[in-house]
């Protein structure tokens, strides 16, 4: 089996237009969590959100383009170039035919849903835009990228909730490890911040009003962001023949399913997605420094994931470090996990551990090292990413330093 890097990585989420921005904001804890900024504000519960604020899609992308992508769609294709610059390739002869690009979504293009919503039912319209169906379709995002990077191998986008981007990631690495492709983008994308995905998500109670403080016993729930991560994965030997900047190496991956409710989680289910990737990747459970939780600051899911935790690493729990970076982004659903990628890599590349901010009081139920409020100094070998959805669909990679 082929060693699989990462060569290339891109974002746009609310802690900064870029990785260098969004590293930045990790590093000092700073908060994009902040008052939404949307049509009819004054007619939702919850008015808070990690929105994207300082992107102007006129200033990216001409007229007849943004008639065609969604907002999920702009954020991938901002991420996709700064991933894709990073990473110094060209798609082209062989390398196009045989390269893919996987994503991850929830809601796809439902800003484009929202809209044409309120136009017909609203305020009476008969007619819709011609594009509003290949700019709301979930694989939208997808398209665009192969079509914008001449990328012709396999390409597909996954669905699964808050899993999506650790789903997608975990395909496009077995891709290459396979050999089926020696390069694929992959990540995710996310913008449910409108009227009508926030009015949704407020019906199941789970959503704060104040703020994101995962793994606190003052937590009162998760708080919903948006953006998208991108990232180059490529064989090691690729990547190696023409001088790539490594910035980590993806080890391992798995998945798992509760099968047990819709929305609550299962210790049982996380627990084997944990173990599965590191059993995938060949790394001894001692060996992992940090996690980057899940952590959306529901009261079910902080103690299962923190309880999975403890019944994985046994006594070398109390030893690693889990944060989660939520409390500062908020939950990009599709794209959280893509975005949350980038915690990993800073661990590991520059050792710095991005701290769980907004954490006011110790929860007995979480008594792991959640790295609060300030982020640390430490050096690390290895790494894991959880990501836990509603469906009880679970998908964690496994991150080894280069």
């Amino acid at each position: 089996m082929r060693r699989v890097v990462i060569t290339g990585a891109g974002t746009i989420n609310a802690l900064g237009l870029s990785v260098p921005a969004t590293l930045e904001a990790m590093r000092e804890g700073r908060c994009g969590i902040g008052p939404l900024e949307m049509r009819d504000v004054d007619r939702l519960a919850v008015k808070i959100g990690g929105q994207v604020k300082g992107f102007d899609p006129e200033a990216v992308f001409n007229r007849q383009q943004i008639a065609l992508y969604d907002r999920y769609t702009q954020f991938t294709l901002m991420a996709a170039e700064e991933a894709i610059r990073q990473s110094g390739l060209e798609f082209d002869g062989e390398l196009a035919a045989k390269s893919g690009v996987v994503l991850g979504t929830s809601g796809g293009g439902l800003t484009t849903q929202d809209e044409n919503y309120r136009a017909v039912y609203e305020e009476g319209k008969n007619r819709v835009h011609p594009f509003v169906v290949p700019k709301l379709m979930n694989n939208a995002a997808c398209s665009h990228v192969s079509m914008q990077y001449n990328i012709k191998g396999p390409s597909f986008t996954v669905a699964s909730a808050c899993s999506s981007s650790n789903h997608a990631m975990g395909q496009a690495f077995w891709f290459v490890r396979s050999g089926m492709a020696p390069v694929m983008v992959t990540g995710g994308s996310e913008s449910m911040l409108c009227f009508g995905g926030i009015k949704a998500w407020e019906g199941l109670r789970v959503m704060s009003k104040d703020g994101c403080r995962p793994f606190s016993a003052t937590r009162n729930g998760m708080v919903q962001g948006e953006g998208a991560g991108i990232f180059v994965f490529e064989d090691y030997e690729h990547a190696k023949a023409r001088g790539a900047e490594i910035l980590a190496e993806v080890a391992g991956f798995a998945m798992s399913s509760d099968a047990a409710d819709i929305v609550m989680p299962s210790k049982q289910g996380a627990a084997r997605a944990i173990s599965g990737a590191l059993s995938d990747a060949g790394i001894a459970k001692d060996k992992i420094g940090y996690i980057n939780a899940h952590g959306t600051g529901t009261a079910a899911n902080d103690k299962t994931e923190c309880a999975a935790v403890a019944d994985v690493f046994g006594t070398h729990a109390d030893d690693l470090m889990i944060s989660s970076t939520k409390s500062m982004h908020g939950h990009c659903i599709g794209a959280t996990g893509a975005v949350e990628l980038l915690a990993c890599i800073m661990a590991l590349k520059d050792g710095v551990i991005a701290p769980t901010i907004g954490y006011e009081e110790p929860d007995p139920e979480c008594a792991l090292d959640c790295v609060p409020n300030e982020a640390r100094e430490a050096r690390i070998e290895a790494a894991l990413s959880n990501a836990f959805a509603f469906g009880g669909l679970n998908a964690v990679l496994a991150l080894r330093k280069v």
